[in-house]
């Protein structure tokens, strides 16, 4: 069973920090595509980062470049986004997917993405 389980969130401060992490089990992600999403309340689920198989090259919605950072670790069958300068807009669940064919390009739209996790809150205070 292919399971993609999120951590790392919770509730920052304006202008804080939070790393999220993305662990896969089931099958091996490392020659997949990966990315993350986010959620607001009322809100449609938006594209947020992508990073290639080989971790290069990334993508980034103009909202956050600049302010996060898609990593990940194929050994570890982990993919990570780190978030700085947070603000109260980036309020959302974020949920980690992955596509099921291996060694595509970068992805941006939801429907080329089949495997997704659970999702964990990330709260920013203002």
């Amino acid at each position: 069973q292919v399971q993609l389980v999120e951590s790392g969130g919770g509730l920052v401060q304006a202008g804080g920090s939070l790393r999220l992490s993305c662990a896969a089990s089931g099958r091996t992600f490392s020659t997949n595509t990966m990315g993350w999403f986010r959620q607001a309340q009322g809100k449609d689920r938006e594209f947020v980062a992508s990073i290639n198989w080989s971790g290069d090259p990334t993508y980034y919605a103009d909202s956050v470049k600049g302010r996060f950072t898609i990593s990940r670790d194929n050994a570890k069958n982990a993919v990570y986004l780190q978030m700085n300068s947070l603000k109260p807009e980036d309020t959302a669940v974020y949920y980690c997917a992955a596509p099921s064919f291996s060694f595509g390009s970068i992805r941006i739209g939801e429907d080329e993405y089949d495997y997704w996790g659970q999702g964990t809150q990330v709260t920013v205070s203002s």
